[in-house]
């Protein structure tokens, strides 16, 4: 049993990393006040951003490293100028947020398979991605070494540094203590001179960047091909960031949730206690207990009072 835990972790790891940084992202945005249901969409922008960067310049620059890390920086640029649009229609023209969101996942994915067929001749990109390593030192240590530090990538580690930058700066800054404000009481925080528009824009703009890293991630490390969709894991996110209750430790305690199982959903039929059970039971497992925790949980709920709400500053 040891030995499949060992096996199946750091699987369940990297299955968490794009989803952890999405939701992150997703967090900063309906901090700010406006809620981004365009996570899927912003994510496959990402991803195509991304493997289209790398499909270009590995041509150029074969076995260079840097290539990868180039297709990273480019993901996150395409996040964040697709996410203006949300942020336009949503700060500027005051409209539906829901709505927004939505049509940011329609057009992405068909935009993206248009662009590839187009430039790549087929509506699928396959790229090289990070190799897997193990941390020299802290892999040799007895339980956690296994679990946390074989078969590790360089992105894990980086996305946990910006969990940690990420909870400093909503908590300890006062960039963090504005953008609160903006999602919790936006006419109190405009009355105290902060531009509530402006920090919705940074919310809004993180999470577009946040979200293009977590689709370009996918490429780069498990899936190795861009196909015009995340397999909806953008809404997995958005449901993580519920489960979470709208907190960093939170979101991150989700997430691995449903990294876990869904790989033990993957790999079920190669583990002897589990191959008994039904393959589809065990995919939708997460969802729904995602389901049943929001409606055991939904009126102790803490979403940002203002999230959803346009802001008008002649109201009050």
């Amino acid at each position: 049993m040891w030995t499949t835990i060992v096996n199946i972790f750091p699987y369940a790891i990297l299955f968490t990393i794009p989803l952890l940084i999405t939701a992150l992202g997703g967090l900063f945005s309906e901090r700010s006040g406006v809620v981004n249901i365009g996570l899927e969409g912003l994510m496959v922008i990402g991803a195509f951003a991304g493997s289209y960067t790398v499909f270009k310049l590995q041509d150029k620059y074969p076995n260079e490293g840097w290539v990868l890390w180039m297709g990273l920086l480019v993901a996150v640029a395409a996040g964040i100028l697709f996410s203006l649009l949300h942020a336009f229609a949503s700060i500027n023209l005051s409209a539906d947020q829901v709505i927004s969101g939505t049509a940011i996942n329609m057009i992405a994915g068909a935009l993206t398979i248009f662009m590839a067929r187009n430039m790549t001749g087929s509506g699928n990109i396959r790229v090289p991605g990070f190799s897997p390593f193990n941390v020299p030192v802290l892999s040799k240590i007895p339980i956690l070494g296994p679990l946390i530090f074989t078969k590790t990538y360089w992105t894990t580690w980086l996305i946990l540094a910006v969990l940690a930058v990420s909870s400093f700066v909503l908590y300890k800054s006062a960039f963090g203590l504005r953008l609160r404000a903006c999602g919790e009481h936006p006419h109190a925080a405009e009355a105290a001179g902060v531009n509530v528009k402006k920090m919705r824009y940074f919310g809004v703009m993180i999470s577009g960047a946040f979200a293009g890293l977590g689709g370009a991630i996918i490429i780069l490390t498990y899936s190795g091909e861009f196909s015009g969709t995340v397999a909806g894991l953008g809404f997995l996110a958005l449901a993580a960031l519920i489960f979470g209750q709208w907190r960093p430790l939170g979101v991150l305690a989700a997430t691995l949730f449903f990294g876990f199982a869904t790989t033990v959903a993957n790999v079920s039929q190669v583990i002897p206690s589990l191959a008994v059970v039904p393959p589809i039971i065990l995919k939708v497992f997460p969802y729904v207990v995602t389901l049943l925790a929001l409606v055991l949980f939904s009126k102790t709920s803490r979403a940002p009072k203002a999230a959803g709400e346009p802001y008008d500053p002649g109201k009050r």
